[in-house]
């Protein structure tokens, strides 16, 4: 990795005049307009069955957040899992159903990760997203490739297309981001318009740090006592890494092409928990991802369009830990992955009420290891989705129906020898607009399964190979109400809620069999999951240059083990790291050039294993962030210099048991666009 790569940026940011701050503000007009394009970006809603939770431009700018990890807990259903500092892993899963059953789309193309079913969302920065999207069940629409029909909920992370305004042709975005645990993050963002149908797009970051901090961690029981505590300075945090993209973006007739290649690279410290006798057990972990992708979309008539995507995915992790205080076993393990990826969906419109989709994709996994008797595996997988939507005046209805064909092979002969699956899965969404107005009624079913990952089946001493999949079944009904008003102050007002039931069966699991250090994997669980969703968000135009903008959001999750087993402890039981209780909220004030922002986020009381008593209890926690920007304008080039505090309040918290967060932080940051 490039060491002096920051030292450039950061001496080319601190080159740049200093007079430009100088410069007199635009007048009064500009910040109107300014306003007004803010209030358009906020108040566009996606047109679909079922309406999604969508963070774009202005309100992901408002987030104290340079990962979508830290994004997306502004929306309500979901629960991220940190363990913690800037370089710690960052996994989210949507009503309480599994990390292994959240869909992750890039560009409309599946993440994917055939050995543990995980997506680290934290190595995708803000800086090249312009918008992320949340949707319960799947994506609305039905022209979309056979993967998108296949995960319980789906995050999808669309990245900048370049736009260029009048006769421009280059675009120029340099960021500068430094503060606590030594952190110096510069990115570069550069777009080029080659001619008025193709252009180009390269985004590089890098971030590193320390990611040292001071700790104190008390351990409370649910009746107010303290159980234990600690303090010190989480370290083995650091982290170094460079994420690279190029895009080639183009336009056809009735249609369009774009080809992505994403690279990224880090070494990081993994730090240990933090136990009792303040014994910490570290590791240290290298990754090295890339991926190359396209897809292209044609219009032939009215009536019928295709999407061809394709992907390979080419993925490295190397795991080390020497364990001091452990057993005496050292742990140097490497894996590799391999993916191929290829989709192909066809829509034909017979009517302009009625739309028909065909969708079928290709995908084959290979996952390699240096591990004492690995199995090699492989796997084949091909996904056919038919699907069909009606649109009506006040009716839409969209139903659908995924055949999932798996084919699995291996090398060792210790373990045995998998069997191929074949499943078919069926979807129903409808919704209802009763009245000639904003207000919707809408409600899905969703039948779904996944896998079980690469590590599951075949993870030595810890995989069974006999290993079914997960299923579950989803029920959803709910409203939408969405209302822009031309007079007043309140200028729009956006309101989703949602009551939910899902059962999760054949749920895989961890448990100890025989030595203390000997785990199993096997389909003993089953998972009742109960839940409202509600989101609001108003835009305020308090006077012609001061718009306020709020979002509040709140999850209730009861998610009870309803296993039926011998043991009896945990029967119906919350299960572990869900809360009950979520909530978040956004607020932003925009004055002409400056804004300010503060985000907040709670969440309650949760157990940190399956049995819900007091020595497994895990405290709520709560933070306060804010931060401010000013714009400053000189010609054609655009200032905007932030300062941000996140964790205003100095909280002391942890997500994952015995992994304290960080208390109160800062970060600057000095943005410039030409």
């Amino acid at each position: 990795m490039n060491k002096y790569f920051y030292s450039i940026s950061l001496l080319f940011l601190l080159g740049t005049p200093v007079f430009v701050f100088s410069q007199k503000t635009e007048n009064d007009t500009i910040h109107t307009k300014t306003i007004q394009d803010i209030i358009i970006n906020m108040k566009r809603q996606e047109v679909g069955v079922i309406s999604s939770q969508k963070l774009t431009g202005a309100e992901l700018e408002k987030l104290n957040s340079s990962s979508v990890a830290d994004a997306v807990r502004f929306f309500s259903g979901v629960q991220l899992k940190d363990y913690g500092g800037i370089g710690g892993m960052k996994t989210v899963n949507i009503r309480a159903m599994g990390t292994q059953h959240v869909g992750v789309f890039y560009d409309g193309i599946a993440l994917g990760n055939a050995q543990n079913g995980t997506v680290d969302l934290g190595r995708f920065s803000l800086d090249n997203v312009e918008s992320i999207s949340l949707y319960n069940g799947q994506k609305s629409e039905i022209f979309q490739s056979a993967k998108d029909f296949g995960s319980s909920g789906s995050i999808y992370l669309k990245s900048r297309t370049p736009v260029f305004k009048d006769s421009k042709k280059t675009n120029v975005n340099l960021h500068f981001r430094s503060g606590s645990f030594g952190v110096v993050n510069p990115s570069v963002l550069i777009e080029q318009k080659i001619n008025n149908k193709i252009s180009l797009a390269l985004s590089t970051e890098y971030l590193t740090g320390n990611g040292e901090y001071k700790f104190h961690q008390r351990v409370a029981l649910p009746d107010g006592s303290l159980g234990w505590e600690s303090h010190g300075t989480r370290t083995n945090g650091d982290v170094e890494a460079l994420r690279a993209e190029a895009g080639i973006f183009g336009k056809i007739n009735n249609g369009s092409w774009k080809l992505k290649t994403y690279y990224y690279d880090s070494e990081r410290g993994v730090p240990g928990a933090v136990t009792k006798n303040n014994d910490i057990f570290s590791s240290r972990q290298w990754d090295k991802n890339f991926f190359v992708q396209g897809s292209f979309e044609k219009e032939i008539s009215p009536k019928y369009k295709f999407l061809l995507s394709s992907k390979f995915a080419d993925d490295y992790t190397h795991y080390y830990n020497d364990n001091p205080g452990g057993t005496p076993l050292l742990i140097d393990n490497t894996y590799k992955q391999q993916e191929i990826y290829i989709s192909t969906a066809h829509q034909y419109s017979p009517y302009k009420f009625w739309k028909i989709n065909l969708s079928a994709d290709y995908q084959y996994n290979a996952l390699d290891a240096n591990l004492r008797q690995f199995a090699y595996p492989e796997r084949q997988t091909e996904l056919v989705a038919l699907a069909s939507q009606f649109d009506f005046k006040k009716v839409k209805i969209q139903g659908s129906v995924l055949g999932t064909f798996v084919q699995e092979k291996i090398e060792n002969s210790v373990f045995s020898i998998p069997q191929n699956r074949s499943e078919f899965t069926p979807t129903v969404f409808v919704s209802y607009q009763p009245f000639d107005s904003e207000f919707k009624v809408h409600g899905f079913y969703k039948r779904i399964f996944r896998m079980p990952t690469f590590n599951d089946l075949y993870y030595t001493e810890v995989g069974s190979s006999q290993l079914k999949p997960e299923f579950t079944n989803q029920y959803d009904l709910g409203f939408t109400f969405n209302k822009d008003f031309n007079s007043g102050v309140l200028k729009n007002i956006n309101l989703i809620a949602d009551a939910y039931y899902n059962r999760v069966q054949d749920k895989i699991i961890a448990y100890p069999k025989g030595q203390q250090f000997r785990w199993t994997m096997e389909n003993l669980g089953e998972v009742e999951i109960k839940g409202i969703d509600f989101s609001a968000q108003a835009i305020w135009l308090l006077s012609e240059n001061l718009l306020l903008s709020s979002r509040v959001t709140y999850t209730f999750t009861e998610a009870l083990n309803i296993t039926k087993t011998n043991i009896t402890s945990y029967y119906k039981n919350q299960i572990p790291y869900t809360a009950k209780n979520n909530a978040s909220a956004l607020l932003g004030v925009t004055y002409k050039d400056w804004q300010l922002n503060y985000s907040f986020v709670y969440v309650g009381e949760r157990y940190n294993m399956s049995e819900n008593i007091p020595v497994n209890y895990e405290q709520p926690w709560y933070t306060s962030d804010i931060s401010g920007t000013k714009e400053f304008k000189m010609k054609d080039w655009k200032f905007r210099l932030g300062l941000e505090v996140n964790n205003l309040l100095d909280q002391n918290y942890s997500v994952i048991q015995n992994y304290p967060m960080p208390g109160r932080n800062y970060k600057i940051s000095l943005r410039v666009i030409f």
